[in-house]
């Protein structure tokens, strides 16, 4: 299922009750909001393209470019965000909580909207 997002979109490719596997396509120049999740654990692996990844870490923001074949694992209260330097295409494993978003910051206004 192909859900349309400011950013890009995604592909849901699979979602259960156990685990939900997307694509996160990111167009270049764009961001997914500062954010963090309750409940929701997640893996990201980047398929190709380059994105700039912000982590929170002992209580500081860092960031760290990214490149194809590298993967983090975000665990639950975790602040972070993406943002593509180039057209990238991002694969996600999460926990199934796929309305679990706290946005802190957001290009689009959505800070206080769950899409």
């Amino acid at each position: 299922m192909r859900v349309d997002k400011p950013w890009g979109y995604e592909l849901r490719w699979a979602v259960t009750n156990r685990y939900v596997g997307k694509v996160i396509h990111v167009n270049a120049g764009h961001a997914l909001s500062l954010q963090y999740h309750e409940v929701k654990e997640e893996t990201i692996l980047l398929w190709n393209g380059r994105i700039k990844f912000e982590i929170e870490r002992d209580g500081r923001r860092v960031a760290q470019e990214m490149t194809p074949g590298q993967s983090i694992h975000i665990t639950p209260g975790t602040v972070h965000r993406m943002t593509a330097i180039e057209d990238s295409d991002i694969f996600e494993v999460s926990t199934p909580e796929l309305q679990d978003v706290v946005r802190l910051e957001d290009r689009y206004g959505r800070a206080n909207d769950q899409s």
